[in-house]
């Protein structure tokens, strides 16, 4: 009878890191004479930690998050007060599990795209959640795209795989009434369900530019608000301040 050896039937049920590992985790176990519950245990957690970190890769991958902007790198000194106040709990996971929503106001140049996305880094290797970042323009271009193909809804459910949707610049997109249209609907299907994140340099009373009716303004602005942390970059421009300070 022909058998098969030990790492093709690991690895067939998909346990490629004992796979790997088993050989000089068993010889360390000799050398340090371990028992067979320690050895077992140690290839176990190993292949679940690996898993783990696969999972987080991946994750990190289908997130879109622009590179760099983490919340080591980022300048927490300068930070309003209120901000560095609501960091903990904005980290947390019940936050995003609640289906709560984060709204960033200010002008351009301020920190708000840099907070999110280092925000939504955190949520991803902290809690393992799932996490999109994206323009607000790219995000509609694609939903408007899926209505002329008449799969708006399978587009808008497909998005629903990720806990946190983070709408980076508003205020930017002031286009057509159709395309405001697709951008309510989706604001609408993630209510109460789903987080979703937005960085905005037009404060509320301005977002008739963008939903271009008073009445479709005021209610997406009631389903956004509803559970949400509202904050506000002032000071002057970190981009400004950055440029002069490279300046001979």
């Amino acid at each position: 009878m022909s058998t098969i050896s030990l790492p093709i039937m690991l690895r067939s049920l998909n346990l490629t890191t004992i796979a790997r590992e088993h050989e000089s985790a068993i010889a360390r176990a000799e050398a340090e004479d371990w028992g067979y519950n320690r050895l077992l245990s140690f290839l176990v957690e190993s292949e679940a930690n690996d898993r783990l970190q696969r999972k987080i890769q991946r994750h990190l991958k289908d997130s879109n998050l622009p590179a760099g902007k983490t919340l080591e790198s980022l300048d927490q000194k300068k930070l309003p007060d209120k901000i560095r106040r609501q960091l903990t709990t904005i980290l947390d996971a019940d936050f995003v599990r609640r289906g709560d929503n984060l709204l960033c106001f200010g002008l351009a140049g301020r920190g708000k795209t840099h907070f999110v996305a280092a925000i939504g880094r955190e949520w991803i290797q902290r809690h393992r959640l799932q996490v999109l970042f994206t323009p607000t323009f790219r995000l509609v271009s694609q939903l408007l795209a899926a209505k002329r193909d008449h799969k708006l809804p399978q587009a808008i459910n497909k998005l629903h795989r990720f806990d946190a949707v983070i709408l980076d610049d508003i205020g930017y997109v002031q286009q057509s009434r159709e395309e405001m249209e697709v951008l309510f609907q989706f604001l609408s299907e993630r209510y109460e369900k789903r987080s979703v994140v937005i960085t905005s340099n037009l404060v509320f009373s301005q977002w008739d530019q963008i939903f271009k009716d008073p009445m479709t303004t005021m209610a997406a602005v009631d389903r956004l608000v509803h559970h949400a942390t509202i904050l506000e970059f002032t000071g002057e421009s970190l981009r400004a301040t950055a440029a002069k300070g490279r300046q001979p």
